[in-house]
C-alpha cells in the first residue's frame, strides 16, 4: 500500500475515532538507527523522529496539561513532543510506531481522572481496629520476659 494510502496519512493521524492530529503540526525527521539491520543501520536512516507542539493539537487544555504530565521528558524546547523509534527496520514501520506512541500518549490524556470522594471510618469500624490494637498489644506483652516471676 503506497505511503499516501496509509490511515495515518488521510488528512492526518486518527487520534481516536473522528479526532485527528493534521499532518502540518506533525514533523518527522529520519536519522541512522543502532537498532536491528545489522550492516543495514550503517546505511540506512530508518530511525524516526516525531515532533509535534502540544499547543497544536485538537485536544481540550485539559488534557493538555495531563498530556504534558504523561509525556515528562518527552517534552523538550518549546513546548513541543518528541517521540523517537528506531526499534524497526524500515523508517515507514519506525514512523507508525512513533504515531502509535503518541496516539496512546493522547488517548491517555484525553481521560479525565475520577475526583477522590473523601471517605469517613464508620464508627465499627473505628471500634474493630483499636480492639485489634488492644489485642496485639497484650499479645506482646504477654511474650516478654518477666524478671520478678
Amino acid at each position: 500500500m503506497p505511503l499516501s494510502e496509509q490511515p495515518e496519512h488521510e488528512g492526518g493521524v486518527e487520534i481516536a475515532p473522528g479526532v485527528r492530529v493534521p499532518d502540518s503540526a506533525l514533523r518527522f525527521e529520519a536519522s541512522r538507527s543502532s537498532g536491528p539491520g545489522g550492516q543495514n543501520v550503517n546505511k540506512r536512516a530508518t530511525r524516526m523522529q516525531l515532533r509535534v507542539r502540544v499547543a497544536d493539537l485538537p485536544i481540550p487544555e485539559g488534557a493538555r496539561g495531563r498530556l504534558r504530565a504523561l509525556a515528562g521528558s518527552q517534552i523538550v524546547g518549546d513546548d513541543e513532543l518528541l517521540i523517537a523509534s528506531d526499534e524497526k527496520r524500515t523508517q515507514l514501520a519506525n514512523r507508525r510506531a512513533c504515531a502509535d506512541r503518541l496516539r496512546e500518549l493522547i488517548v491517555r490524556a484525553l481521560v479525565r481522572p475520577k475526583r477522590r470522594v473523601a471517605t469517613r471510618p464508620t464508627r465499627g469500624g473505628i471500634e474493630r481496629r483499636l480492639q485489634e490494637k488492644r489485642e496485639q498489644s497484650d499479645r506482646k506483652r504477654r511474650r516478654r520476659w518477666d524478671r520478678d516471676g
